[in-house]
């Protein structure tokens, strides 16, 4: 008795393609055949498209079929979807394999665009894009990516709504990128975007995704798009400090570190964040992974110098009369240590120490008992106060009126604020280890142990009581070397892009 004719001849592809679809997917099938056969003219019906494309996918190649279902589907694919198509077309066949991928269109789709990116340095900027808050991540970001902009041709993206795809950003979007003035997010209107498929580009990440159908998608990027890949390492908090997270972040986390251990390489903004990602990529290489190749490019200690205006304005608002502020940036999450802050202000109050303590920075996870703390303070009349949504300017101008400011954090991939303190010529508290060790170390700063709130009140009343103390850290923080951020975005795109290839 002979054997079964194969499935995909028993029931050819184009008869299993509805009249209707047949308009959206001649378009996407002429973008996979001229992306992976530039040479090849494609035929003008869906049926003869088919036959070409089963033919360019007969070998069964990762990376042909992860293409094929980024265009196809109009969305990237994770890597099980990739491995699986394979599985298939080998035992049935290159036209069983592509009629599973036209079946994975999705039915709203047929509006869709899809346009691929070769050769491009495609910049996937989701957060900083679709979000107004400015977080020290976010920061680094906007001011890194913003000088790409002005001296590289790069493509800046986003992730779609659904987050199974990405975009060209808008031109609002594009402004919060670059820190400009831009018009409402309504003006710019997405009735029915134009996803973009990278192949044969530069991939960067100068953000953290911890979304996690975005990072399952980067993950299958990084292993198939035929795209040098990099990162930016900004430390390895929920892996090594997970109790001083919010309860989801360590899972997310771990997603996106799976994702990055198929990536070429991870720019590390200090030695403490490289350090932990060494670490991390020794772990991966008992998978049987050599992991990204991992580099130390240290963020700058560089301050804007505010204008008259702007500081008479922060003298105004926050400083009370012949009272010295002490200054703490950074938001309230349990692992910036602000309850410590709190209490160590609090024991220096009941000393008879006069001073002010002002908070910079937005809430976050488990912020609750910081600001119950900070009510209580406040209801007992300490000269206390949090404030959301400072702008720069405002901030720089805080830096310079402050006698000092304190950064007791438990676990930091840089801690920005200490090196913006001492920038602008502040002296700092911060803690004594890692990267605020490193920050620190060179002068300007007392070094503490940020478990130790009495090491913490006993520096803040240093530098608030002890004038030759506090003009020997002024001049220790001038005579600091400078490193700009022109500097950073020049080293990181050297890094990330100009000498990345693949194969390191």
């Amino acid at each position: 008795m002979s054997a079964a004719p194969p499935v995909h001849r028993r029931f050819p592809l184009r008869a299993r393609i509805g009249r209707s679809r047949r308009g959206a997917l001649h378009g996407r099938l002429v973008t996979l055949l001229t992306t992976l056969e530039p040479e090849t003219t494609p035929g003008w019906s869906v049926g003869a498209l088919l036959r070409q494309a089963a033919g360019a996918l007969s070998d069964h190649d990762l990376e042909k079929i992860w293409l094929a279902l980024a265009i196809m589907t109009t969305q990237l694919p994770e890597a099980d979807t990739v491995v699986s198509l394979r599985r298939l077309g080998e035992l049935d066949g290159p036209d069983a394999m592509l009629a599973e991928i036209v079946r994975r269109v999705p039915r709203n789709s047929s509006g869709t665009r899809v346009q691929v990116a070769t050769g491009e340095v495609v910049v996937d900027v989701n957060h900083l894009a679709r979000t107004t808050l400015t977080t020290g991540i976010q920061r680094v970001t906007q001011r890194t990516v913003s000088r790409w902009v002005r001296e590289h041709r790069l493509s800046l993206v986003c992730w779609t709504d659904d987050e199974l795809a990405i975009r060209r950003t808008s031109p609002t979007e594009t402004a919060r990128v670059l820190g400009k003035a831009h018009p409402e997010r309504a003006r710019d209107g997405h009735p029915q975007p134009t996803v973009l498929v990278p192949w044969g580009s530069h991939y960067l990440l100068p953000e953290v995704a911890l979304e996690v159908p975005r990072t399952s998608r980067i993950q299958a990027l990084a292993l198939y798009s035929r795209c040098t890949t990099a990162v930016i390492g900004f430390d390895a908090v929920p892996l090594t400090s997970a109790e001083t997270t919010d309860t989801n972040v360590p899972a997310y986390f771990m997603r996106a570190l799976a994702a990055i251990r198929h990536m070429d390489r991870v720019a590390c903004i200090s030695q403490a964040a490289t350090t932990e990602y060494e670490g991390w990529r020794t772990m991966v290489s008992s998978l049987g992974v050599s992991g990204p190749d991992i580099r130390q490019v240290s963020l700058p200690v560089e301050a804007a110098v505010p204008d008259p205006a702007h500081v008479a304005s922060a003298r105004d608002r926050y400083l009370m009369p012949d009272v010295p502020l002490v200054l703490c940036v950074g938001s309230h999450e349990p692992r910036k240590n602000h309850l410590a802050v709190l209490h160590a202000a609090e024991l220096l109050w009941r000393r008879g120490v006069v001073f002010s303590l002002l908070f910079v920075g937005g809430n976050t996870w488990q912020s609750d008992r910081f600001h119950h703390r900070l009510a209580e303070l406040q209801a007992a009349n300490r000269p206390v106060e949090a404030a959301r949504g400072i702008g720069d300017n405002a901030l720089w101008a805080l830096y310079r009126v402050a006698r000092c400011t304190v950064f007791p954090s438990l676990n930091e991939g840089f801690g920005l604020p200490v090196a913006e303190s001492l920038a602008s010529g502040t002296p700092a508290v911060t803690s004594n280890f890692g990267s605020m060790r490193e920050i620190g170390a060179p002068g300007g700063t007392l070094l503490i142990d940020p478990r130790d709130d009495h090491a913490i009140a006993g520096a803040i009343e240093t530098l608030l009581t002890d004038d030759l103390v506090h003009a020997r850290l002024v001049r220790e923080a001038a005579a600091r070397p400078t490193r700009t951020w022109d500097d950073y975005a020049s080293e990181a795109w050297e890094y990330m892009v100009t000498t990345n290839r693949h194969g390191r």
